[in-house]
């Protein structure tokens, strides 16, 4: 399996450039998640890795081999399209087996590839079946199952679970990590699901407007985002966001709207006034506490949990409440925000400057 290496590679449509100059490594057995919002050029990464776009500027390597040059057939990558992209008028055996017959694969060696692809995949029982009449999961798992056959050096998924419904979209997401784990396998997978992301990725790329963001484990991703944009975008419900100025010696926040939250300890040590984005997950946020007064809007029911919709002043709050306490709108909670889970970003450029636990990143 390859190495895979993307070195200031940059995408221009006429004379608009969506890609800007982007430095990736992989290596190799990695499975790395490019995850983002719908547009940010995700997608156009990856079909410039697979040959299917040009690269503007920069260079491409897989296994020590440049190949932004070169044809797809010659990369050594096998892409799943999110549509599947099945030949209709083929059987799962035809579909499994047509880049093999293409590739003038000896027959035998087709056939015991085809064979194993189809057993490992679950798909032997439907070798003789037709897509339309296979279910959405079972059209995927062909689909993978195609680009299996080739035995390539790279796996390239494009957003391949977005057609499928929840709950198939959870067990497929379960199929391919057991999958990747047991073939070892380089893969880069597209998706601006998070959760795809999160439970899928050895690493994850965030990509935001045709730039990196951040790069990281999914544990490092969620509990120290290197932006504001990253912790807004990574979890379920999102980090509370609130843009302000921390006052005077750094234990006073003061959010755009007026409302004020204070803290035991600075938050940042030394700088005075600061404009800064302050961000706090909501199941960081404990009930009862002296930094902010707050009343009730929302209460979602989650079984488990719920979650508080809150507003203190004018700044929307969102609370994980997993206690056994009724909860109803218009109640009226102190809530305590703790400084050790506190994030800080720069209000112009959204770069992290306090990290949970930690007084100052950078000035």
């Amino acid at each position: 399996m390859a190495h895979i290496e993307l070195m200031r590679v940059s995408k221009r449509f006429g004379s608009t450039r969506v890609i800007h100059g982007v430095d990736i490594t992989i290596e190799e057995r990695e499975f790395v998640v490019i995850l983002g919002p719908s547009g940010c050029g995700k997608s156009t990464v990856l079909r410039m890795i697979a040959g299917l776009e040009e690269v503007s500027e920069g260079e491409i390597f897989i296994g020590g081999r440049r190949v932004d040059q070169l044809p797809p057939k010659d990369r050594g990558c096998a892409m799943v399209f999110q549509n599947y992209a099945l030949y209709p008028h083929m059987t799962v055996r035809g579909n499994i087996g047509y880049g093999l017959r293409i590739a003038r694969t000896p027959k035998a060696e087709r056939e015991a590839r085809i064979a194993e692809t189809a057993k490992l995949l679950d798909l032997t029982p439907l070798l003789d079946r037709k897509p339309n009449q296979l279910s959405g999961g079972q059209r995927q798992r062909v689909a993978i199952g195609r680009a299996l056959a080739r035995e390539p050096e790279v796996f390239l998924f494009d957003e391949p679970l977005s057609n499928l419904d929840a709950k198939l979209r959870t067990s497929m997401r379960v199929e391919l990590r057991k999958l990747h784990d047991r073939l070892g396998a380089t893969s880069i997978y597209v998706t601006h699901d998070q959760v795809e992301a999160m439970t899928l990725a050895d690493r994850i790329v965030i990509i935001n407007e045709g730039g990196i963001e951040q790069i990281g484990t999914p544990r490092e991703i969620y509990h120290t985002p290197a932006t504001s944009f990253v912790a807004g975008f990574i979890g379920s419900p999102q980090a509370n966001l609130l843009s302000g100025t921390v006052a005077g010696d750094g234990t006073l926040f003061r959010e755009d709207s007026g409302a004020e939250f204070r803290f035991p300890r600075p938050l940042l040590s030394g700088q005075g006034d600061r404009r800064v984005v302050l961000g706090v997950r909501p199941e960081d946020i404990a009930i009862g506490g002296d930094t902010a007064e707050s009343t009730v809007e929302v209460v979602e029911e989650l079984g488990s949990h719920r979650l508080l919709y809150c507003r203190c002043g004018n700044a929307p709050i969102t609370v994980v409440d997993d206690s056994d306490t009724e909860r109803e709108p218009q109640d009226r909670l102190s809530l305590l925000l703790p400084p050790e889970k506190v994030h800080l970003f720069d209000a112009d450029s959204g770069r992290v400057l306090r990290r949970p636990g930690e007084t100052d990143i950078a000035r």
